[in-house]
């Protein structure tokens, strides 16, 4: 049914390329910070607030995810769809995954956001 409506949870690669992304990023900022490089401050400045509103935005979808997929399954039209238990179907998608997937959620997330916050603040006393 999911298959019949393209519909599919697998991964699509953007889930290994974004974090590795910010992380280079950040690496790369704190560098540039440490070295006493001008551009450093500036960076930061412009990107630490674009990584804390991006990880904001995914943490926000994930704890709406059940409404997203019901609000996708309704534009659909599917009348399958429209009688799937969602919180169920996301449960057991989760349950595909392996068993360090949400520490090592939890673990992007306390990374991002206190990085983020780290370098704004070592931003505002340098």
């Amino acid at each position: 049914m999911l298959a019949d409506n393209n519909l599919r949870f697998d991964a699509s690669g953007h889930e290994t390329a974004a974090p590795a992304t910010v992380a280079a990023l950040m690496i790369a900022l704190a560098a540039l910070n440490l070295a006493g490089n001008p551009w450093g401050q500036t960076l930061s400045w412009v990107l630490m607030p674009l990584v804390l509103i991006g990880n904001t935005l995914i943490v926000w979808s994930n704890r709406t995810a059940v409404a997203s997929v019901r609000a996708a399954f309704r534009r659909k039209g599917d009348p399958e769809l429209l009688r799937v238990d969602v919180p169920a179907l996301l449960e057991a998608a989760e349950r595909g995954f392996p068993s360090w997937v949400p520490l090592q959620q939890h673990v992007r997330n306390t990374v991002v956001f206190a990085g983020a916050a780290l370098a704004l603040a070592a931003t505002v006393l340098a």
